[in-house]
């Protein structure tokens, strides 16, 4: 039988601090350190809040005031979700990212006029694809 993994930080009382994630990301928290910094080098904020729609905290990581990145957690990664709309797709499928990358996002259903460029933040190796997605957005209109 496959495990479906679910979301974590479904509790409203329990803030998502520093311990809470490393409890949760287990091994792959270093990875999520470096996702930060990465945020940091692009001026980029991230802000903690529990959605009562989502049931869950989630992380809005914004450039000026331009959502750009949403962070949810799951038991050993952090996932990362980067909305692009349809009309800049032809763009994004252009970058020089990883081939299995590109396939994930093109099989990924739409929420509204958006495609979710979902990365599952394991290690460090898939930053240089998620730091490439995350230029494309904050460069578009």
């Amino acid at each position: 039988m496959e495990t479906i993994n679910t979301l974590e930080l479904t509790d409203e009382s329990v803030y998502p601090d520093e311990k809470v994630l490393k409890n949760v990301l287990g091994d792959s928290y270093s990875a999520y350190c470096e996702l930060l910094k990465l945020f940091t080098s692009k001026n980029m904020e991230g802000e903690w809040r529990y959605y009562k729609d989502g049931k869950a905290w989630l992380c809005k990581v914004q450039y000026k005031k331009k959502t750009i990145v949403w962070m949810s957690a799951w038991k050993g990664y952090m996932q990362s979700t980067v909305y692009v709309m349809d009309r800049h797709l032809e763009g994004l499928l252009g970058l020089d990212i990883n081939v299995k990358t590109k396939e994930k996002i093109m099989n990924t259903k739409n929420v509204g006029k958006s495609k979710p460029c979902i990365f599952e933040v394991k290690n460090t190796d898939i930053l240089t694809d998620v730091e490439k997605v995350i230029d494309y957005k904050i460069a578009v209109k």
